[in-house]
């Protein structure tokens, strides 16, 4: 009955300093995002998805329409995620969240280097084209 006890025991122990070491691991190699100045991050959520995606349109629209066919952006892949460009090339316009390694090499290379778009329209479908 002892050696039973023991093995519970140490089973008990060992489950524990395991818990203790992965939540620790996890923890500390979570990347920790600061905010980047005149950047706005859209999130959605799952639930009411019709709603939002209405509300969501009509403000995106007006922006879309209203820019001057002067604005340029580029699309440059930095520390591994893609960020948009205003046509200074030193305003971020727009943090993606897409890792670089959705594109292919051929891609990939281009990214580094910066794509030019004319419109943030023609940023939004080259996205799309390969993250969907």
């Amino acid at each position: 009955m002892k050696r039973v006890m023991y093995c519970f025991l140490l089973f008990a122990v060992t489950s524990v300093v395991c818990l203790i070491a992965g939540y620790g691991l996890t923890r500390y190699s979570v990347r920790q995002e600061r905010a980047v100045p005149n950047t706005v991050i859209e999130t959605e959520t799952v639930n009411d998805m019709d709603e939002k995606t209405a509300m969501n349109q009509e403000q995106i629209k007006p922006v879309l329409e209203t820019s001057s066919p002067a604005e340029e952006y580029y699309l440059v892949s930095e520390a591994g995620f893609l960020l948009v460009f205003c046509s200074d090339r030193s305003t971020i316009c727009l943090y993606t969240h897409i890792p670089e390694t959705d594109f292919p090499e051929s891609e990939r290379e281009r990214l580094l280097e910066g794509i030019w778009f004319p419109s943030m329209m023609d940023v939004y479908h080259y996205l799309e084209s390969y993250t969907s």
